[in-house]
């Protein structure tokens, strides 16, 4: 298989990233991102890209499945504007053009309570993407729904608040399924769906993430 990668450099795209050029199933890995990588690998095509741009690189958008593992913070972003046009806008935009170019999967990382309908901004956006990916009608098209994230040297304070309060919690046998999930482990489990999972749509709750792919 032949697999392409978006958010390739984030906390999640990077483990995963290294995971594909591990697995012998898979024979090409294609990245997009804003600066290179420094990563060197036979099976690794790297592009980097103009990412208001996208349309000018629809030729380089060509493998059997694609990963989306964009994704940012409203503080990181600066604005509502900025998180929508990287969380949404450019996922979309990659996957327009991936199903144009017959990429027949799709695996998007999106986020537990994912929702369009959500009063939360973050939900809500996660959710339309779901929804606006959905409409493409890949083949294949699988969605990860984790929870809390442990992100290996992570300065989110908020988070790292978090994951403190719930691995405590979960000591106690407190809010078993909301465990912190390693971004590690996360991504041996999405280089691994495609490869498992049916050609239709599949979606990988909070609560099954931990156990999936046993």
């Amino acid at each position: 298989m032949k697999a392409i990668v978006i958010g390739a450099t984030g906390s999640t795209g990077e483990f995963l990233v290294d995971e594909l050029l591990a697995d012998q199933d898979y024979t090409e890995v294609t990245i997009f991102v804003r600066r290179a990588t420094g990563k060197q690998n036979p099976k690794l095509v790297e592009h980097i890209i103009d990412f208001s741009k996208i349309q000018n690189y629809k030729e380089l958008i060509i493998g059997d499945v694609i990963f989306s593992c964009l994704g940012t913070t409203l503080k990181t972003a600066g604005s509502k504007e900025n998180q929508i046009k990287i969380d949404f806008d450019i996922p979309v935009a990659f996957a327009r053009l991936a199903k144009e170019n017959g990429v027949s999967s799709f695996v998007l990382l999106s986020s537990y309570n994912a929702s369009a309908e959500s009063n939360v901004f973050y939900s809500q956006l996660k959710g339309r993407l779901e929804d606006t990916i959905a409409a493409l009608h890949f083949e294949q098209y699988i969605i990860f729904k984790p929870g809390l994230l442990l992100r290996a040297g992570s300065d989110r304070l908020g988070e790292k608040i978090m994951v403190k309060v719930l691995n405590a919690s979960n000591s106690i046998g407190l809010f078993k399924k909301f465990k912190p999930l390693p971004t590690s482990l996360l991504a041996e489990k999405l280089a691994k769906a495609p490869k498992i999972l049916p050609k239709e749509i599949s979606i990988i709750e909070l609560e099954e993430v931990f156990s999936f792919g046993k």
